[in-house]
């Protein structure tokens, strides 16, 4: 059984298991992502009430032809399902997404998924590198969770790893420029009962064939999605949610439908009710 000390590893999973996978690319077909689109959006549709998010016209302030990454904290095992939704169907694009033990979940790779190894660095040069060339497609989204293992909700500070900058640097240097958009995602209970997804994305940032300090880069970077994630978790703790579109909204359950109908009936005073 698991304990609640085991939940958050400081050890990646691949390192700690000290098992050597063979690389899998993601394997899409017209087929595999029509199931997907609609297994992903389905299991989102089943458990949350909404989906909403804002910000996505930074999306497309970048050059149609300049390959973009998408990177967002990760907290738990929905982030993989919402960074899909995000991919194919808020921006129509097919999602590029590096999973520890693939193995697990082969059927990922149909829909865009790819394995990485962390057992060293070596290790998971390969999917780096996979990754610089697969956003030349720019029929596809990169998305990265940097941090490179899952912390819990809201962990401050947000550090990341140097994977993330080295694909920028190397995709840049490649095709002349890449652009980076930082991803906030919060899993809230409102009036409902059930939780609603929120999505903000943040201002793109874009890097050309300039080599900055891996180090400082990705500093850099770490500080734009924590301030983003926070500014994020601000606004909706003071309930300010302009700007958010939604995705999806769920029918009330029948009792809360008539929880509703009840607070429109206008009580007389003194009725004795």
């Amino acid at each position: 059984m698991i304990t609640m000390d085991d939940l958050y590893s400081e050890v990646p999973p691949t390192k700690l298991r000290n098992i050597d996978e063979k690389f899998r690319p993601a394997k899409t077909s017209p087929f595999w992502l029509w199931v997907a689109d609609r297994f992903f959006y389905g299991m989102l549709e089943t458990r949350f009430y909404a989906f909403r998010y804002k910000g996505a016209e930074n999306f497309y302030k970048k050059s149609p032809d300049t390959p973009v990454i998408l990177f967002a904290p990760h907290n738990n095992w929905w982030d993989g399902i919402v960074g899909y939704n995000i991919c194919n169907r808020i921006f129509k694009k097919e999602i590029r997404l590096m999973v520890e033990e693939l193995n697990r979940f082969p059927l990922l790779r149909r829909g865009g998924a790819f394995n990485v190894n962390k057992k060293s660095p070596q290790a998971s040069m390969q999917a780096l590198k996979y990754s610089v060339d697969v956003i030349g497609d720019t029929g596809n989204i990169l998305y990265i969770f940097p941090q490179g293992i899952i912390k819990p909700p809201n962990f401050r500070p947000i550090e990341l790893q140097t994977g993330m900058t080295y694909i920028a640097e190397k995709a840049a240097k490649k095709y002349g420029k890449v652009a980076l958009l930082p991803v906030a995602v919060n899993y809230m209970f409102l009036r409902d009962n059930r939780p609603e997804v929120f999505v903000e994305f943040g201002d793109l940032i874009e890097l050309d064939n300039d080599k900055p300090d891996r180090k400082e880069y990705t500093e850099y970077l770490g500080n734009t999605l924590q301030a983003l994630c926070d500014k994020q978790f601000c606004d909706i703790s003071q309930a300010k949610f302009e700007g958010y579109q939604t995705l999806f909204q769920r029918r009330l359950k029948w009792y809360r439908r008539i929880e509703q109908r009840l607070k429109k009936i206008d009580m007389k005073k003194n009725s004795g009710v």
